[in-house]
C-alpha cells in the first residue's frame, strides 16, 4: 500500500529544490555583502569631532604626513596628532574660530580629542607601520590621495586578499625613502624593473611574505 502519493513527492523535491537554491542565494548574498563597501568599510567616512580637512592641510598647506603622525616610522601605529600639534598652528591661525573650540578645549583641559578611527583593522591582523614605511611603501599606496580628501574616507578594501596581492608582488609599490609621504610621485623608467631594484635596496625577503605569522601573531 503506498503511503505517500506522487504528488507528495513533488511537493518534496521542490522543498528540496527551493532549500538548496535558498542556501546558494544566501552564500552568495553573504560574500557579496562581506566585500562590499558596507563590510569593508571602503569610501565610508565618519563624522569626526572636528571636520578636519586632509584636503586643505596635507594638500593645500603642503604639510608632510610626519608632522601629524609622528610615530610612524618607529611604531605599529602611526599615532595621532596630540592637541599641542594642533595649537602650535592655531594658536595664531584662526584661532577663535568656533569650529575650532574643541580643539582650545582640549588644550586647556589636557584631555585628549576623541577621534573616529577609520582604518580600523580586525583584532586578529597585525600591522606595523614602520615596517612598511621604512621598507618603501609609500602612504598612498594604502591610504589613497590623503591630500584630495576634505573628509577622510579608507580608500583601499583592506581585505586579506587586498594584502595578499601586494605580498606576493610588492615592487610596484615601493618607492625611495625621500617620497615616501609623496601623493604624486611616479617612477621613471619601466615600473617592474624598478621595482626590483627597490627590492634589492630595502633587502625585501619576498620569500616569507605570505606566511601566516607575517600578519597573524
Amino acid at each position: 500500500m503506498q503511503v505517500f502519493g506522487r504528488q507528495a513527492d513533488q511537493i518534496a523535491q521542490f522543498g528540496l529544490t527551493a532549500a538548496l537554491v535558498m542556501l546558494l542565494v544566501f552564500a552568495v548574498a553573504w560574500v557579496g555583502l562581506d566585500r562590499s563597501s558596507y563590510g569593508t568599510g571602503q569610501r565610508l567616512a565618519r563624522l569626526q569631532p572636528i571636520p578636519f580637512s586632509h584636503a586643505h592641510h596635507a594638500g593645500e598647506d603642503g604639510i608632510d604626513c610626519r608632522y601629524c603622525h609622528g610615530a610612524v616610522e618607529t611604531s605599529s601605529s602611526a599615532g595621532l596628532p596630540a592637541t599641542e600639534i594642533c595649537m602650535t598652528c592655531h594658536s595664531q591661525l584662526f584661532a577663535d574660530a568656533p569650529v575650532l573650540e574643541p580643539v582650545r578645549q582640549s588644550f586647556a583641559s589636557g584631555k585628549p580629542i576623541v577621534w573616529e578611527r577609520v582604518h580600523d583593522l580586525p583584532d586578529f591582523v597585525y600591522f606595523n607601520h614602520a615596517a612598511h614605511v621604512n621598507n618603501g611603501v609609500g602612504c598612498v599606496s594604502c591610504h589613497g590621495r590623503i591630500d584630495e580628501m576634505p573628509t577622510l574616507y579608507q580608500a583601499a578594501p583592506l581585505t586579506m586578499q587586498w594584502c595578499l596581492d601586494c605580498h606576493r608582488d610588492p615592487g610596484p609599490q615601493l618607492r625611495p625613502e625621500d617620497e615616501i609621504t609623496s601623493m604624486t610621485w611616479t617612477p621613471t623608467g619601466e615600473r617592474r624593473k624598478f621595482g626590483e631594484q627597490m627590492i634589492a635596496h630595502y633587502h625585501v625577503r619576498t620569500d616569507h611574505m605570505t606566511d601566516c605569522y607575517v600578519c597573524h601573531r
